[in-house]
């Protein structure tokens, strides 16, 4: 896994030599090798997707071996060098009381939240009092809801000099006892949005009063508070928010009347929703009359906060937690459901809420394989930013550290919901302290953490500024703007286009010229924009929807479609496979596969229970390229010659949900092989009809305007075919650039190739602390 703050970077090379398998040696003279034995169809079907199970389902194992071995330890130190420091700290953090001047401290600080208006930052927590005492008739644990400003223009280093001075202090946002009847509260997950100079805290509330002996548990229900972000005045550390009282959400008659008979609410914690059209949107947690579970929603109002509306529609029974952002006019709302994640998406506030399996990259679901999956892989914090003009969404998930197989760090994610990047660690636990909590804010060009971690003495809120992962995240979605430029001007679609594999290679991998999606490479022969498989156990294994030595992550869903440039160098001894898919769903996996017989026909196979080979009349010649391409659509499974499609096969489901697939492999990958040379592959999240396939196998370049109209950043010069390859964890500084060796006429477009630019732009290589809630 690569550093967080600096690439390790690896001798750039073009890396024509052999890449060679633990033999390291190059098998010569096949003619003169003995025949070998005809393996019966359905016996070496069988072996292919036992194998083949094994070597993709269990992730990128292959890869892994070819990581630096002082990549976990660059990781680690970085981690330690991150740009943090303790907001809120246990029996030494002076919080100011909201009337007076007495400030006091608490004994622990969980549930973080974050937002920024006005100029001003804004960092909240549940302060929590009397929490390692146990409940008396004279004291009982309570919490209130406490806040810290800090200006958004302090550079890092003035920020924790200003927090280190003995004047710095947190300020009560909403109390819990009113000093005049005994009577205490807990104030609980304070929940933040804004707008404008406006700043909305949502918080839930309980409140309980003594009786005699006793303490007696009042209503629940939730709190919102307004405040004004005035401007720093001298003296004072920066601005700060001038609130008003606090007051429900709305009454108990209303909830009522919701169609699942609602009483108890709870916020989710984090952050809320400023949605592009104005409205404020919060996601909450509801128990009905019938406490038959716990349901996410959301509510929102379309009037600045005046009033405000419960959404008809909630989850299923048992999701809690939800996580909720906008993206292109819906409202996508991540949940915990026992053992799996669901995304929920609306594009009617919340009317109708419908599961969206792959809407969201990265979010690992439970959805359709029975394979164990660790539940503590979930995402954490997400959020939606503007970053170097395109819309991303930012998320934070635990992903095993270093090779561990504990869910020890939490990695920050960017997708733009068609590719995932990973940006890398930002922070791990140890022995003494336990990550529970995290929420993220992008705000003035600026990306922060605001993170729980509990110890023995209590939780400790710290605030991170992740200077290095935007400066990576900056580059990345340059590379990914000027390679969809690239590929448009070359007509070639670049909708739903997750992963490319050209020219790029090294260290036994095949690398994505958009920088998320590597592969395997085996005893093959590295030529200009692919790979040539000469070996009988020459191959490519593609893991795009497993999980990997980090992290889980979802790149495709029931739909795709993958196309290559093709030759088959000789005719084989036997039916020698040429391209393959694993796909699986709630039963067995099984494949669908393309090989070429020893008399020149092609055959397809779609291989469940039983084996369907169908074998097509058209002969394939030696020595000429074809492109082939996969295509899965639901539960139809075809595959294509030079745009033709060869047949469509049914690949069954044993469940409701469509299948899923957990990755491809071009060539024998371990079983045997005849030589075929691979290039220029081209992964689609989306079925393609004939003529967008047409499109990219001819490859004609768009024509020009005129020299003024140009982009500045679109690729004007031709690489040389020896143009250094980038290394395999370089990520530049400045935008790369790609480059095209490329005749200016329509004629000679099929002799286009990719190179990866000589900037070198390629991959840097999120934990879910659970808000446990005791009342849930």
């Amino acid at each position: 896994m690569l550093s967080r703050v600096a690439a390790v970077k690896a001798p750039r090379t073009h890396n024509r030599r052999r890449v060679t398998g633990s033999s390291g040696r190059r098998r010569e003279g096949r003619e003169s090798e003995p025949r070998r034995p005809n393996m019966s169809r359905r016996v070496f079907a069988s072996a292919v997707l036992l194998l083949l199970v094994v070597l993709i389902c269990c992730g990128t194992c292959g890869a892994a071996a070819t990581e630096k071995p002082n990549s976990g330890k660059n990781d680690l130190i970085n981690i330690q060098n991150l740009q943090r420091v303790d907001l809120f700290v246990p029996q030494t953090t002076l919080v100011l009381p909201k009337m007076g001047t007495d400030s006091g401290r608490r004994d622990s600080f969980v549930s973080p939240s974050l937002v920024s208006a006005g100029g001003v930052i804004a960092a909240f927590a549940e302060g929590h009092m009397n929490a390692k005492t146990p409940p008396t008739e004279s004291t009982k644990p309570s919490s209130d809801v406490v806040a810290e400003y800090i200006d958004s223009a302090w550079e890092w280093s003035t920020l924790v000099e200003k927090v280190s001075e003995s004047t710095w202090k947190a300020h009560t946002v909403l109390g819990t006892t009113d000093g005049t009847d005994n009577r205490v509260g807990v104030v609980l997950r304070p929940t933040t949005t804004m707008k404008d100079n406006k700043v909305f805290l949502l918080a839930g509330s309980t409140d309980a009063h003594k009786e005699g002996l006793e303490w007696k548990v009042d209503n629940q229900d939730l709190k919102l508070v307004v405040g004004d972000v005035t401007p720093s005045t001298r003296g004072e550390p920066g601005g700060r928010i001038e609130w008003g009282d606090p007051r429900p959400l709305f009454d108990s008659k209303y909830s009522l009347n919701h169609k699942n008979r609602l009483n108890t609410f709870f916020p989710s914690g984090g952050a809320g929703v400023l949605m592009e059209n104005g409205t404020l949107v919060f996601s909450l947690m509801a128990k009905s009359e019938e406490n038959d579970g716990v349901y996410s929603m959301i509510i929102y109002s379309t009037n600045n906060g005046s009033t405000w509306s419960l959404s008809e529609g909630v989850s299923s029974a048992g999701c809690r937690y939800p996580r909720i952002t906008e993206w292109e006019g819906s409202l996508l709302m991540i949940v915990d459901c026992n053992d799996e994640q669901k995304v929920y998406e609306s594009r009617d506030m919340g009317t109708t809420w419908t599961e969206a399996i792959g809407t969201l990259p990265g979010v690992w679901v439970n959805s359709r394989s029975r394979v164990s999956q660790d539940v503590s892989l979930r995402v954490d914090a997400l959020i939606t930013a503007t970053i170097e003009g395109r819309k991303v969404m930012l998320y934070t998930q635990r992903g095993y550290f270093s090779g561990g197989n504990k869910a020890t760090a939490l990695y920050l994610w960017v997708t733009d919901n068609n590719r995932t990047f990973s940006v890398g660690p930002v922070a791990v636990e140890d022995n003494m302290n336990w990550m529970l909590a995290s929420t993220l804010l992008y705000s003035d060009g600026r990306l922060h953490l605001l993170q729980q971690r509990d110890n023995d003495k209590g939780g400790v809120i710290s605030l991170s500024r992740l200077t290095e992962e935007v400066s990576t995240i900056r580059s990345v979605l340059s590379t990914w703007a000027q390679k969809d430029i690239f590929f448009s001007n070359l007509s070639i679609p670049t909708a739903g286009l997750v992963a490319v594999l050209s020219d790029a290679a090294g260290d036994g991998r095949w690398y994505d010229e958009y920088l998320c999606l590597n592969a395997t490479v085996t005893n093959a022969t590295k030529v200009k924009d692919g790979f040539q498989l000469t070996e009988p156990d020459s191959g490519v294994i593609w893991p795009v929807n497993t999980q990997d030595d980090n992290v889980r992550h979802v790149f495709l869903s029931h739909y795709f479609t993958l196309v290559a440039s093709v030759t088959i160098e000789e005719a084989p001894t036997a039916d020698a496979p040429l391209l393959t898919a694993v796909l699986r769903d709630a039963g067995p996996p099984y494949l669908m596969r393309l090989s070429y017989t020893a008399d020149n026909k092609w055959e397809t196979i779609v291989e469940g229970k039983m084996t369907k080979p169908t074998t097509e009349s058209r002969l394939w010649v030696p020595k000429e390229e074809y492109q082939v391409a996969l295509m899965l659509q639901g539960n139809k499974a075809s595959v294509y010659i030079d745009g033709e499609s060869l047949g469509e096969e049914e690949a069954l489901s044993t469940d409701e949900r469509p299948i899923d697939v957990a990755g491809f492999c071009f060539g024998a990958c371990e079983m045997h092989n005849s030589p075929v040379t691979v290039k220029n592959v081209f992964l689609y999240n989306r079925p393609l009809n004939s003529t967008e396939m047409t499109a990219i196998k001819d490859r004609i370049p768009v024509p020009k305007r005129a020299p003024e109209s140009q982009a500045d950043d679109v690729p004007q010069t031709v690489a040389s075919a020896g143009s250094a390859a980038p290394g395999p964890r370089e990520v530049p500084a400045a935008p790369g650039r790609t480059t095209m060796e490329r005749a200016t006429t329509t004629e000679h477009a099929a002799a286009v190739s990719f190179t990866s630019a000589g900037s070198g732009l390629l991959p840097l290589l999120l934990l879910l602390g659970l808000w446990v809630f005791a009342a849930l």
